[in-house]
């Protein structure tokens, strides 16, 4: 491994606009809630934040912060709004929406509707007084449990703590055991600046993972194995998370199929990495333990 650098410097030295732009670069891609809310004269706003996760299933419990305003400090209508009326109704966003979601963003004057300025649908909830957003996949409708101040200063966050307390899904966005399905979702996230990401295509991929076993783990892995100059780091990832080394009958299989005895320790380490890249996990760890007593 070769020597890295890093710049590195205290949080207090470097200024807001800087900080902001780390933290928002960094930490990414974000999930975005599309916050719909209401005032006690019944205006409603709609605003997406991006500092926004799931935080608990039992109780169902999100959280997100829409931050004191960075150039004055001021805060935002969907903080005053839930001050007022501690209710909210969140908006997962797909791409299909990124392009509204993104325009009901912008700093309108109080009292104004970005629903129909964004020109989305708005469906009355259920349970709860602000609408939901029709052209959402998924829509939860919150009560707030608690408003969290972090600060007084721009860009201070407030965490808003909401408990779901009833759901919506899209059945257009169901698979057939009517569960949400990611290839359908092609939900965005956000990054820094201007940028944001789409969760569709070939960037999904799945990891499996043991749940009810333990994977060996990396200090199982011989050491010819953990300091190949062919697998990466996610390889030897792949391979730790197996729940158990390959027998000698395994072995001696693989050998006889592959003909490993013929090749070299960096050719055997080429054929495993693309049988794992192929998915057959077992076989490829096999085929690298061939080799460790040679």
């Amino acid at each position: 491994m070769s020597e890295t650098s890093f710049k590195s410097f205290n949080a207090s030295d470097i200024s807001l606009f800087e900080m902001q732009g780390i933290v928002s670069s960094a930490i990414a891609p974000r999930p975005i809630c599309f916050a719909s809310t209401i005032d006690k004269n019944g205006n409603v706003n709609l605003s997406p934040f991006s500092y926004f996760n799931v935080f608990s299933y039992n109780p169902p419990i999100m959280v997100f912060s829409p931050s004191r305003r960075g150039r004055d400090g001021t805060t935002k209508h969907t903080y005053e709004n839930l001050l007022e009326v501690p209710e909210v109704t969140i908006n997962i966003v797909s791409y299909e929406m990124v392009e509204q979601m993104s325009l009901a963003s912008t700093e309108y004057e109080k009292g104004v509707n970005e629903f129909i300025k964004a020109g989305f649908s708005e469906v009355p909830s259920d349970l709860v007084q602000p609408p939901r957003v029709g052209e959402s996949p998924a829509s939860f409708e919150c009560t707030i449990d608690d408003i969290i101040e972090l600060g007084k200063e721009g860009g201070a966050g407030n965490l808003v703590i909401a408990r779901v307390q009833r759901v919506h899904l899209n059945t257009d966005f169901l698979n057939e055991e009517e569960k949400l399905d990611p290839l359908k979702l092609d939900l965005v996230g956000r990054m820094g600046g201007s940028w944001y990401t789409r969760a569709s295509g070939n960037s999904l991929f799945e990891i499996p993972k043991p749940l009810r076993t333990k994977g060996i783990g990396f200090d199982q892995l011989p050491e010819s194995i953990r300091k190949s100059t062919v697998l990466t780091g996610n390889n030897l990832g792949r391979l730790a998370n197996q729940e158990s080394i390959p027998s000698a009958s395994e072995i001696e299989r693989v050998n006889s199929e592959f003909n490993l005895n013929d090749l070299s320790l960096d050719q055997t380490h080429q054929l495993a990495k693309g049988i794992l890249e192929s998915g057959d996990t077992h076989k490829a760890l096999t085929i690298l333990f061939s080799k460790v007593n040679e």
